[in-house]
């Protein structure tokens, strides 16, 4: 019975479900949908700039000395699953839409989660620190590679008109606000810190904003009439196939390169997570009047297997740590 209620979707998820409900019956349309764009850029700047202000200086620093661990973690998030999604490609073109498809390759070059990935390894007994500065560098790190690595993987049918102009944009909306609230945390950290457990329900509400909005374009461009239900089956089949391919791979890249448990621990679970947090507002930008409803699926459907996977995973991690 725990294993189950364990992959019982959590509240948040069953309110992205509901989220994409209301988007596929009640779309924004007109100047209310303009009005609404504009809304969630300053939601997701907001949102960054509390990101910043949230990660503490000894973060940084600690993470600049631990740079073999974040070398590994970095390569299986930015090399192992690009060339598990290049390799996937030429199926995914034939099984799915092109939109499924093309979100398939923009899941696979995005950055790792942060808080699921530091809550994952404090679950499992690992290295809580080393998470925190590996995921917080990976998804900055996202903010430059992922439109890298969407025009490698995707290339002219990545419905990028403009890469360069996506990258400045993607600095502007995320790293800027992200920079300015790191820098203002001497004055603001305090407060932010002891805010901390109310503005988690500012990211979810962000990103639900963003959901609302993506999806409701899409519907109106005819995204439910246009996807059908066999290529969404597929779909969250190939999210499964891939975390089941990529968890294994990681966890034997770790153990093969020498780190002790815990720092294995801290790899499994930020090398394999992606984030939709940073995901949905980098494809707001890099596919800026393309079927961004379609593209940002897979990463919803990968987001409520890796919170199941990693659950029971972690727990049991955690339990063997205990007996040892």
């Amino acid at each position: 019975m725990r294993a189950l209620a364990r992959l019982r979707p959590d509240n948040f998820t069953l309110a992205l479900l509901a989220t994409v409900l209301l988007a596929s019956v009640l779309p924004a349309r007109g100047a209310l949908a303009g009005a609404l764009d504009g809304l969630t850029d300053v939601a997701i700047a907001v949102l960054f700039f509390l990101h910043g202000a949230r990660l503490p200086r000894q973060a940084v620093v600690a993470g600049l000395l631990h740079w073999r661990l974040h070398l590994v973690i970095l390569a299986c998030t930015f090399v192992l699953y690009p060339l598990l999604g290049l390799a996937a490609g030429p199926l995914a073109r034939l099984a799915l839409t092109p939109e499924l498809a093309l979100g398939l390759l923009f899941l696979c070059a995005l950055p790792s989660t942060v808080q699921s990935s530091i809550a994952f390894t404090s679950l499992a007994g690992g290295n809580v620190a080393a998470a925190v500065c590996s995921a917080s560098l990976s998804s900055l790190l996202g903010v430059f590679l992922t439109p890298w690595l969407m025009t490698v993987l995707a290339g002219s049918s990545g419905a990028m008109a403009d890469p360069l102009g996506a990258v400045a944009k993607i600095m502007l909306l995320l790293l800027a606000p992200f920079v300015a609230g790191h820098l203002l945390r001497p004055l603001i950290g305090a407060r932010v810190d002891a805010l901390k457990p109310l503005l988690r329900y500012t990211d979810q509400a962000t990103i639900l904003l963003v959901v609302y909005a993506a999806f409701g374009a899409a519907v109106v461009e005819g995204l439910w009439s246009q996807t059908p239900l066999p290529a969404l089956l597929l779909t969250a089949a190939a999210c499964a196939l891939l975390l089941a391919i990529a968890m294994p791979l990681v966890w034997l890249i770790a153990r093969r390169s020498g780190f002790d448990r815990a720092d294995q621990i801290a790899i499994l679970f930020c090398g394999t997570k992606k984030s939709l947090a940073t995901g949905v507002p980098i494809a707001k930008v890099l596919f800026a009047g393309g079927p961004l409803g379609a593209i940002v699926l897979p990463v919803m459907l990968y987001h409520q297997l890796q919170l199941m996977v990693c659950a029971v995973v972690a727990a049991r991690l955690g339990k063997n740590n205990s007996a040892g």
